[in-house]
């Protein structure tokens, strides 16, 4: 295979997913001590050894790891044998794993978060005022559209349009549901507060980035770098503002910012549909695990009376 072949389907893999299937193929390897290729009764013996000290969904997520390595090396794939399937559906049954989600973050505590940022750029050098402006820039873009960490990592200056007025238009070229790599060009609309677009232009002000990655790491003296920030680094970034500003940090993480927006948006009236389509979900599960409803219990829902009692 040539290196222009082996260049391009490098690029057809996510960087994370390739990340997740290296770790993957240590874990079988170098942690539990098996070899490769394996067979269908090794991967049931890996996954029996394993049920208790990892979850379903990373077994799940390694036996993708170790089917692939298969077919491109060109063995027979041993985790469609059958007992394979048999023993993880056993393994779900008696080791069930209940789900964590981060909590969404509300709009009381974005604004705290925001207005600390902002209280904090008074009086600062250019330099100095970097880190607040691209944290709040990267924190509002991340809420009102609902981003992903490794989403807003991808954006370039180049792909973004300002409409005065009106808002900004920009392409994401990728993103963990477009696997062919056809980006998709979203809006993003000026607000009266808390806006994305204003947070946008104050660190492109700074900054004064015209190509490249928008949202990039700084060194102490706030000096940019060249290359875009990496998605790890976007739950710490919310994490930190947060804890500046008087906000618990410990219930959040990096998708806080879009289960936040999803939670807002539905208890303001938008539509699964339309919620569907702003986001860019493709089915109605991925939207609902976003979604906190607030169910309309009406009269038996219990309620703090004045004195502090639980009326029912």
């Amino acid at each position: 295979m040539t290196d222009n072949a082996d260049r391009y389907l490098t690029a057809a893999r996510r960087e994370s997913t390739q990340r997740r299937y290296r770790q993957a193929l240590e874990h079988f390897e170098l942690v539990w001590g098996g070899l490769l290729p394996a067979t269908s009764e090794t991967v049931v013996r890996y996954l029996a050894d394993s049920a208790e000290r990892l979850s379903s969904s990373t077994l799940r997520a390694h036996l993708a790891a170790l089917a692939r390595w298969h077919i491109r090396q060109g063995f027979v794939d041993p985790t469609k044998a059958p007992q394979v399937r048999d023993v993880l559906r056993g393994i779900q049954a008696l080791h069930p794993h209940m789900p964590r989600q981060a909590e969404p973050l509300q709009l009381t505590e974005l604004s705290r978060c925001v207005e600390w940022l902002i209280a904090q750029e008074a009086g600062l050098t250019d330099a100095a005022m970097r880190g607040h402006r691209r944290d709040r820039a990267l924190i509002l873009l991340g809420f009102w559209r609902g981003f992903r960490s490794d989403d807003l990592c991808r954006l370039r200056a180049e792909t973004i349009q300002i409409r005065a007025g009106e808002g900004m238009q920009l392409f994401l070229p990728s993103s963990k549901t477009d696997r062919d790599h056809r980006g998709r060009s979203f809006f993003v609309p000026a607000l009266r507060r808390l806006c994305p677009v204003q947070a946008y232009e104050d660190w492109i002000a700074v900054t004064k980035i015209q190509h490249g990655p928008v949202f990039r790491a700084l060194d102490r003296w706030g000096h940019l770098s060249e290359e875009a920030l990496h998605p790890y680094s976007v739950p710490r970034i919310l994490s930190r503002a947060l804890i500046r500003s008087g906000v618990d940090a410990d219930r959040f993480s990096g998708h806080s910012l879009r289960r936040g927006f999803a939670t807002w948006a539905a208890r303001n009236g938008w539509g699964t549909k339309a919620l569907m389509d702003y986001v860019g979900w493709r089915d109605v599960q991925s939207a609902l695990r976003y979604i906190e409803p607030d169910m309309p219990f009406g009269e038996f829902k219990k309620r703090s009376s004045d004195n502090g009692r639980v009326e029912q």
